[in-house]
């Protein structure tokens, strides 16, 4: 008899039934970790001021940075088990666990030392003014002081999530946000610590979270939890993870080299406060995008275990639901953008010069979002079926071939709005070349389902 809540479900319940089992969890903890990061900043807009909200804009990068390697790890390894799990190989499932747990640890204590050594030269690289380094800097030491602990969260999580407990990876998260919503007001307002109380608010609730990831994994009754000698690296285990794990590792990394040229012509033509204005509209665009995420994070089980199990036709009615459900939220993020920028922005902030810049930078910056929820849908699809090499050349195409050089060229004609332009020119083009992909390898995909 099949267990309720096991893996083997994947390949045996309605897909639509899945996707929501799947996805509602993840679209919460997702939703509520990006909600976490807005509301951090509002405190920290209200709290400190507005050169702190540009302060805290300019470790966008370098965060993506960091939290590149963790991302590798734990997307790479969370696919890995699915599609052991979907070939019924658990022995597999638990080596990859073990070689992640140790990888985490390891890039963990390397990047955030490294970082941390050359701090100051890397934060005026992104953008960094006298009068917003002192911010940057208070934040970002207290971050990369817990990065061991972001890295094993984050991958831990992504693990419990495709191993068969999605509820309980939510919970996870939520546990760690209600932490961070509790401790941040009193760390600013209370402690009088400022922006560096936030960055403390963060990295407890993170060693809190970790703390419960591992303590699932040591549970025998997991479906997959730590044995000894499962925790060896191994190089075929690693080159996996790391390779499955790769697309995530360049569009994060691109991502930052994207985010401080963006801070670089927001300072060069708009000065500090276009940079705090940029650090709201990311907020709002992230939190939507993280909810397309959470779809995809739900997808990503169901089309990684039928994948594995050769029920094609189960993977393309996955990717289809998936990609409505990703449009609509990106549609109605777009709706809000457009019809409500003032009221969004006005809760950062009572600046009125950042409240007005970060309105029309938001109706320009977000004016194409609606075919994102496309682009990230079928990106994150391909990663799910092993497609490494096109899913990182669609996760690097918005980036490198299309808003490096828009960001280059706009704003030489238009100035600050063409900075802000530079995301929807790149958006059209990366979803028609997403578009185009995505044609020819479906048409190969329905070749191979069985009749």
């Amino acid at each position: 008899m099949r267990k309720r809540g096991s893996p083997s479900e994947l390949g045996i319940e309605k897909i639509g039934k899945l996707l929501i089992q799947y996805s509602v969890p993840a679209i919460i903890a997702t939703a509520a970790a990006s909600l976490y990061n807005i509301i951090d900043r509002i405190f920290i807009g209200q709290g400190v001021g507005p050169l702190a909200i540009s302060g805290l804009a300019l470790t966008f990068p370098l965060m993506n940075i960091t939290a590149a390697f963790g991302s590798m790890v734990g997307i790479g390894a969370s696919t890995m088990v699915s599609i052991r799990l979907g070939q019924h190989d658990r022995q597999g499932a638990t080596q990859i666990l073990g070689n992640a747990v140790m990888l985490n640890i390891i890039l963990g204590l390397i990047v955030g030392i490294a970082t941390l050594v050359f701090l100051d030269p890397i934060l005026f690289a992104l953008g960094a003014s006298n009068h917003t380094l002192p911010y940057a800097k208070e934040f970002m030491q207290v971050i990369l002081l817990g990065n061991v602990f972001t890295h094993l969260y984050y991958g831990l999580n992504n693990i419990m999530r495709a191993s068969g407990y999605p509820g309980k990876a939510m919970t996870t998260t939520l546990i760690t946000v209600a932490i961070n919503l509790v401790l941040a007001p009193i760390f600013i307002f209370v402690f009088k610590w400022g922006i560096r109380g936030a960055a403390l608010a963060t990295v407890c609730a993170q060693i809190i979270g970790s703390g419960f990831t591992v303590l699932h994994f040591t549970k025998i009754d997991s479906f997959v939890h730590f044995l000894p000698g499962y925790m060896k690296i191994k190089k075929r285990i690693v080159e996996d993870i790391i390779s499955v794990g790769m697309s995530n590792f360049l569009m994060l990394l691109c991502a930052s080299l994207v985010a401080s040229i963006v801070n670089l012509r927001l300072r060069k033509f708009g000065g500090d406060f276009a940079i705090g204005a940029f650090g709201i509209i990311n907020s709002i665009g992230s939190l939507v995008v993280m909810i397309v995420i959470g779809f995809t994070q739900g997808m990503q089980p169901i089309v990684g275990y039928n994948f594995g199990a050769r029920q094609i036709f189960r993977v393309i009615g996955t990717y289809k639901l998936t990609l409505i459900a990703g449009i609509g939220v990106t549609c109605f993020g777009f709706l809000m953008a457009e019809i409500f920028p003032g009221l969004i922005s006005s809760a950062f902030t009572t600046n009125s010069e950042l409240i007005d810049l970060a309105s029309t930078g938001m109706r320009m910056n977000l004016l194409m979002f609606p075919v994102v929820g496309f682009q990230v849908v079928t990106s994150n699809f391909f990663q799910s079926i092993g497609k490494v090499k096109i899913s990182i050349f669609l996760s690097l195409s918005r980036q490198v071939f299309f808003l490096i050089p828009a960001l280059m060229i706009l704003p030489q004609f238009l100035g600050l709005n063409g900075v802000w332009l530079g995301a929807p020119v790149a958006d059209f083009s990366s979803a028609l070349l997403t578009f185009i992909v995505l044609w020819r390898q479906m048409k190969m995909l329905k070749l191979s389902c069985p009749v």
